[in-house]
């Protein structure tokens, strides 16, 4: 990440606020990768006039944290990264000069001061929304309650350390099929191009994933349908993050952003 104004003396600029900041992928940016957000993020935060706090060394890096990025070609509502100032500044000040500052699709939805454990140690689990065009919800239906009755699901998946295989059952907390008007997905949301598919022969996947190594994303989880159960749908499906946060017991998401993250406050 390029820098603004960095401590050229070699020693760390220390950090006195921490700021915690959610926002969205939308329309056609989801299929921007990863590298290329963090690029207009460190752009915005240039334009926004955002005080960095840098490390120490010769090669000084702002003090950017990223965690659990979604793939490229998914949409989301819910990506985070953590930021460290070199000076105080106003929470919902740097959130609409940020906002401002970025493209439209990339929106940021929340930012607050960081506070307790580290923003890492906050999630580990994702609410995803996969919308199935070709397929009725009948029939999807079927396939959830055969993977859910599925003692395992093994999918092969290729890994920087060369192919794995992983248990997308074991990973799975609950998957159901959800009303287009309770999938909290909007035509945005899902890219912009909402499918002409009829609503009766669309459904939609509500699922809820847990973090595990190699992760388990929506498209292992379609794998698993596809050995398991047999749905493969004709069309590709759309794919959005609805939410990120640390599974409860009651099997909510706990907001990483929320004051007290000890209390369950579902997302998405």
């Amino acid at each position: 990440m390029s820098r603004s104004a960095p401590d050229l003396s070699g020693r760390p600029t220390e950090v006195v606020q921490r700021l915690r900041i959610r926002f969205a992928k939308r329309g056609r940016l989801r299929f921007t990768s990863h590298r290329d957000v963090a690029r207009a993020f460190e752009r915005a935060l240039r334009r926004a006039a955002v005080p960095l706090a840098y490390s120490s060394g010769f090669t000084a890096h702002p003090r950017v944290s990223w965690v659990g990025a979604a793939p490229t070609g998914v949409a989301s509502e819910a990506e985070y990264l953590e930021i460290g100032l070199a000076e105080a500044r106003d929470p919902e000040q740097v959130r609409t000069k940020l906002d401002a500052a970025l493209p439209p699709g990339l929106d940021v939805v929340a930012c607050v001061e960081a506070a307790g454990k580290p923003l890492a140690d906050l999630i580990d689990a994702s609410v995803w929304s996969v919308r199935l065009p070709g397929v009725t919800p009948s029939r999807a239906a079927q396939a959830v309650r055969t993977l859910l009755d599925a003692p395992s699901a093994p999918v092969e998946k290729l890994t920087k350390s060369g192919r794995r295989t992983v248990d997308v059952r074991a990973a799975l907390v609950s998957a159901a099929v959800t009303p287009e008007e309770l999938s909290g997905v909007g035509p945005e949301g899902a890219g912009g191009g909402a499918s002409d598919v009829p609503k009766s022969d669309c459904a939609i996947l509500s699922l809820v994933v847990q973090q595990m190594t190699p992760a388990v994303r929506p498209d292992d989880v379609l794998a698993a349908f596809r050995s398991v159960a047999g749905l493969e749908p004709r069309v590709p499906p759309e794919v959005t993050r609805l939410g990120q946060g640390r599974l409860a017991q009651d099997g909510l998401i706990d907001d990483p952003l929320a004051a007290d993250a000890d209390r369950a406050r579902p997302v998405g």
